[in-house]
């Protein structure tokens, strides 16, 4: 059931002047969260980098980051956030295990082994990331995780040529109460002599050449792992699941690639098919008026805001309630929520 104040909330660029904010969400994560780290100093950093992104007048592509905030404008209270990462592995290279199948066959025993393997690849390099999608725990109802995920896409479309030709997602995998993650302590602890926490915090912080360092470059076989980590393969969190539901709904499918951190599943789909960037349609707001509940994007750069309200729409005229908020002769996106 969706919030009856719904039309009160807005999603726009974090500002400086979120970093508090920021850094509580940050703190309620639980761990997993490489996008958003329970690390001020470094989450300072990523907010400099954003509000420098937004700032750009240009839409040539690069690697930039883009922090949104969702904001309950009665009160001002920032509950929630979101990340767009324009190009991945710009800098840093971008690792995923792909997860394929071999068979091995022995005819004088008669036997057949099946098993995953899986291949340390750089195979989304160049491609947009949607991720650190996180709300408090009294924002994650009524529609509000749409509203904010979402937003994101219309963004994309509305900076279409910041962004890449494929868009990808992580998901948070399986980790314990304790923070551990059954999958990095099945294969990639004896490597890197740290446990998950650690190695998580480590790339938030300094970037992924380490993996690149210790990682073993050779295939791993499934059949090889503890159970507790070949059980988690391509699994996500339980909290993920509504996330997962959601990307799915948008268009995005997992196509056998994993996180080299938890084994969450990765996602992703061409840009273009997104359900959110293809029906997304341009219009100019006219006088006040009522209809189905819409998400209404107008601005662009640091200037843009997403709302969802109820608004009727007629050709490239789009007449939204007065609780929108946005004024006549705006031009705007807008798609049916």
């Amino acid at each position: 059931m969706l919030r009856q104040d719904l039309p009160d909330w807005l999603v726009r660029p974090a500002t400086r002047s979120d970093l508090d904010a920021l850094d509580a969400l940050a703190r309620q994560t639980g761990g997993g969260f490489t996008n958003l780290p329970p690390n001020r100093e470094a989450l300072e950093r990523r907010l400099e980098r954003s509000v420098e992104a937004f700032a750009r007048e240009d839409d040539e592509p690069s690697d930039d980051p883009y922090l949104l905030v969702l904001e309950h404008r009665p009160t001002g209270r920032v509950l929630g956030t979101a990340a767009i990462f324009a190009a991945v592995g710009q800098v840093w290279p971008f690792y995923s295990y792909k997860v394929t199948t071999i068979a091995l066959v022995s005819r004088e025993l008669g036997r057949t082994f099946r098993t995953r393997v899986l291949h340390l690849v750089n195979d989304f390099d160049g491609a947009t990331e949607v991720g650190g999608l996180f709300l408090a725990a009294d924002a994650r109802s009524g529609g509000l995780g749409r509203l904010l995920a979402r937003a994101r896409y219309l963004f994309i479309a509305r900076h279409r040529r910041r962004f890449a030709d494929r868009t990808l997602a992580e998901l948070r995998g399986v980790i314990r109460a304790d923070g551990s993650s059954p999958f990095w302590d099945g294969l990639a602890r004896r490597f890197f002599g740290m446990d998950f926490v650690e190695a998580d915090r480590f790339n938030s912080l300094h970037g992924t050449q380490f993996i690149a360092d210790l990682m073993p470059k050779y295939p791993v076989y499934e059949a090889l792992l503890p159970e507790s980590a070949a059980a988690v393969i391509g699994v996500e969190h339980p909290d993920g699941t509504a996330a997962r539901h959601l990307l799915e709904w948008e268009g995005f499918a997992f196509n056998a690639y994993i996180d080299i951190f938890d084994g969450g599943p990765t996602l992703d789909t061409p840009t273009d098919r997104i359900r959110t960037v293809a029906e997304a349609r341009p219009a100019v707001v006219g006088g006040s008026g009522e209809g189905p509940l819409r998400l209404i994007a107008a601005g662009r750069g640091a200037a843009f805001r997403v709302v969802a309200a109820p608004a009727s729409s007629a050709g490239e005229v789009i007449h939204p309630a007065p609780a929108a908020g946005i004024a006549p002769g705006t031009e705007v996106l807008h798609v049916l929520f």
